[in-house]
C-alpha cells in the first residue's frame, strides 16, 4: 500500500506547458507522451483540453484557465459570506433574547 500511484503530484505550469507542447508538436498520442514523462494519461490529457479551451478551441461552454480561477474566486466570496450572515443571523438572535430579560 505504500505505492506513490495513490498519491496526487502537483506539476508546474512549465512542465504542463511542455508536456502540453510535445502532445501537440509530435504527431504522438497522449497516452505515448505521457508514458515517456512518467505522468497520468488522463491528467495530461486534461492539460491538453485546458490548453485547447485557453486558445479559445475548446468544447461549447468549457472554460478557460482564468474563467475558472473567476469561478473559483467568485465561489469563496459567496461561501464567506454565507458565513458572515450566519454569524449576524446568530447574533440577532442572541442580542432579540438578551433584549427581552
Amino acid at each position: 500500500m505504500g505505492s506513490n500511484s495513490n498519491r496526487s503530484r502537483r506539476y508546474t505550469e512549465e512542465f504542463k506547458r511542455d508536456a502540453v507542447a510535445l502532445v501537440r508538436s509530435s504527431g504522438r498520442t497522449v497516452t505515448e507522451v505521457a508514458r515517456e514523462l512518467g505522468v497520468s494519461a488522463e491528467g495530461l490529457r486534461n492539460w491538453v483540453r485546458q490548453d485547447r479551451a485557453d486558445r479559445g478551441q475548446g468544447a461549447p461552454g468549457e472554460l478557460t484557465a482564468a474563467e475558472r480561477e473567476e469561478l473559483r474566486r467568485l465561489r469563496r466570496l459567496a461561501r464567506e459570506q454565507a458565513e458572515t450572515i450566519e454569524v449576524l443571523r446568530k447574533a440577532a438572535v442572541f442580542f432579540a433574547k438578551e433584549s427581552d430579560r
